[in-house]
């Protein structure tokens, strides 16, 4: 195989990229990362000295590809399946970019934050992280206003970015009451062949998510 994923079934970054390489339809291997083992820390290490997945890695050009946002548009440039995750149209990619931005910086990091409290049971005031979600779907409700994808008119990089994102943070911060389109546009992502795909393989190590009690049961 041409391509070799390094990655976690729990990672919403890995999941980001697992839905690219499932749109466009690559056949790839997949190598699972436990980083509490020393062995396999060290094998990514060597790819990726951060030691952070995901990391492809491209036996043909032999070349190591890490951070999901620059995996997804080398395998966009590469490897393109129906469409392109991040469009010619330079107005439209710049959208796109800002968007994939978003879901991590503003909605993966809080959910992270929370996340990482209670898994090292640091008991920290969570507040800030919370209201940064809440705000993160206050602006989603309003740009998802007669839209179908979030940045682009065709699914793209920033909606690869959204499923993960809002899944885990969802399990957190519920969407309120007032943002039925980003509820909408969530049933919509999760709808996606390849999102389910991501969600069903992900279902066996939901048990070890610290908040799994908080999954709703049609996910698990």
């Amino acid at each position: 195989m041409p391509l070799t994923l390094y990655y976690h079934p729990l990672s919403s970054f890995c999941h980001k990229v697992l839905i690219a390489l499932y749109e466009h339809g690559i056949t790839f291997e997949k190598r699972i990362i436990d980083l509490s083992n020393a062995a396999e820390r060290a094998e990514l290490e060597v790819l990726w000295p951060l030691c952070k997945f995901p990391v492809i890695h491209d036996h043909d050009r032999q070349r190591n590809v890490p951070e999901s946002s620059v995996i997804i548009e080398y395998l966009d440039q590469l490897y393109v399946g129906q469409h392109q995750l991040i469009p010619d149209d330079w107005d439209i990619a710049l959208q796109v970019r800002l968007w994939d931005r978003f879901f991590d910086c503003h909605v993966q990091v809080p959910m992270q934050q929370i996340v990482a409290d209670r898994l090292f049971a640091t008991h920290g005031d969570l507040t800030k992280q919370r209201t940064a979600l809440l705000t993160a779907y206050t602006m989603l409700e309003r740009q998802l206003h007669d839209r179908t994808w979030v940045a682009s008119p065709d699914f793209s990089l920033a909606d690869c970015a959204a499923a993960p994102a809002l899944f885990y943070a969802s399990t957190l911060v519920p969407f309120p009451d007032d943002c039925q389109n980003l509820s909408a546009y969530f049933e919509r992502l999760i709808q996606r062949p390849s999102i389910q795909r991501v969600i069903d393989e992900a279902k066996p190590w939901f048990a070890y998510y610290p908040f799994a009690e908080a999954i709703p049961e049609r996910f698990r």
